[in-house]
């Protein structure tokens, strides 16, 4: 029998050929226009030497976990009564389709001249990005659950809460991990562009900032935090969640 050929994986070039095309590029402008990437590199450990680095991290994770997390059990609510009752989706379904059409940031100044700038305005702004596109997952999610495992399990005298429990959450547990996903993309986007508009601290802050007094190396390391921790939390948690759940989808 013969062994099965391992295809190679080119994933690991995309980094090089991007820094190699960056200094390519770069090399044509001005360092003060666009800089190199190790000048990139340099700022960052400037920011990380002077102790100023951790607090933009720290600030701008504190308000994504505020932000999508109530967004995640609020979602979780929604998505699944929307997804078993037809009477409470046709009532949500304009205010989903209202809400997701405005973009986030357009809720920005409301948002800071209810709370002020600072956390609870960014959080709202957070919340408001993530929750219709995760409970719109959701609902999708449970809607695609045959109605012959609901009739049986109902013929043996579950309950709903049992029908929840055992029916509903575990089958669509994909949809879940897929709504996650979704919202923490949604909600980082969200985070970073209130962040720019009015906040004290935060990678956003970072990269308004560097606009405002010409700094490049800081725009640009703002930039990569960003791309860096999005691509983090995709590939260390997210797909990872997704793996484990695969075997749901042919169920």
């Amino acid at each position: 029998m013969r062994a099965a050929t391992l295809k190679p994986s080119w994933s690991w070039a995309a980094l090089p050929v991007l820094l190699l095309l960056w200094s390519a590029t770069a090399s044509r402008f001005p360092a003060y226009i666009l800089p190199q990437p190790w000048d990139v590199a340099r700022e960052g450990w400037r920011w990380l030497e002077n102790g100023t680095l951790w607090p933009q991290l720290s600030a701008s994770l504190l308000e994504e976990l505020g932000g999508f997390g109530a967004a995640a059990v609020v979602a979780l609510a929604v998505g699944t009564t929307a997804g078993i009752s037809a009477r409470f989706r046709d009532f949500i379904t304009p205010l989903n389709s209202l809400f997701m059409a405005i973009p986030p940031i357009a809720w920005a100044p409301l948002a800071m001249i209810i709370f002020g700038l600072g956390y609870l305005a960014i959080v709202a702004v957070i919340f408001i990005a993530a929750v219709c596109p995760m409970a719109l997952t959701i609902q999708e999610g449970i809607q695609t659950i045959r109605g012959g495992e609901v009739r049986a399990a109902r013929i043996l005298g579950a309950s709903r809460a049992q029908l929840l429990l055992h029916i509903y959450l575990p089958a669509s547990l994909p949809a879940l991990t897929a709504a996650l996903r979704v919202g923490f993309s949604q909600a980082w986007r969200a985070l970073v562009a209130a962040e720019m508009l009015g906040a004290t601290r935060g990678i956003g802050w970072m990269v308004s900032l560097g606009g405002q007094i010409g700094n490049a190396s800081q725009v640009l390391l703002g930039i990569a935090l960003i791309g860096l921790i999005a691509w983090l939390a995709e590939n260390l948690l997210f797909r990872r969640i997704e793996r484990h759940y695969q075997s749901w989808r042919s169920h």
